[in-house]
């Protein structure tokens, strides 16, 4: 059970006070794990990519935390992330745009950076903890429009993180269609399984070591 579980952890590091030791110990846990991913600030990027080679997936993080940066400035970061050799692109929703209702923005902005990405993948944070159960659904259906490949749950950097309710509804969304990575408060393997059960696919912690250690 904890190998499996390792297959769906993007072993995660964005604290902006993170040290190069951290980030040399998070790549050597991901190694050592198995885990899905990595998941860090661009700054990182060619530092892990030239000490580790084609060891690790790297995800980074575009318009990272609030989303409200302009589109062109995510497509340009975007851009220079997958030159750096970042593997996967989580990118923040433009928050800003969403809650105008302007949702002609919110797709441009993501199909942006799906462009920009030139084949990557992308996952569109959505910080559920801020929005309605309808702007959940729409910005899901969004997203698909735009041509994201996941909808993921939260930053960590709002008032709460991923719910099983939450992750329910993107599922009955999108399911099928797009992945679903849960992040945002997930400690522990119980927690993690309860995310799997409702649809995620892909699960985003800092606490990866904690999970497959658990005994199931």
């Amino acid at each position: 059970m904890s190998d499996m579980l390792a297959k769906y952890i993007d072993h995660t590091l964005l604290q902006p006070d993170a040290t190069r030791q951290q980030i040399e110990n998070l790549c050597q846990e991901a190694i050592k794990y198995q885990f899905y991913a990595i998941c860090i600030q661009p700054y990182w990027i060619p530092i892990v990519r030239n000490q580790y080679g084609d060891q690790l997936n790297i995800c980074t993080v575009v318009g990272f935390p609030h989303g409200s940066s302009i589109k062109e400035s995510k497509a340009f970061e975007t851009q220079l992330a997958v030159q750096l050799g970042a593997d996967e692109i989580d990118m923040v929703i433009h928050l800003p745009a969403l809650f105008q209702g302007e949702w002609k923005y919110v797709e441009s902005d993501i199909a942006e950076v799906v462009k920009a990405a030139q084949g990557h993948l992308v996952k569109v944070i959505l910080e559920t903890a801020l929005l309605s159960t309808q702007q959940i659904i729409t910005a899901c259906q969004v997203a698909k429009l735009a041509g994201a490949h996941f909808v993921k749950t939260s930053t960590g950097y709002a008032s709460s993180g991923a719910t099983t309710d939450v992750v329910q509804i993107m599922h009955q969304t999108v399911g099928g269609d797009l992945g679903i990575k849960a992040s945002g408060g997930i400690h522990d393997r119980e927690t993690a399984l309860s995310m799997i059960d409702a649809g995620a696919t892909r699960i985003g912690t800092s606490n990866g070591l904690n999970i497959v250690s658990s005994k199931g």
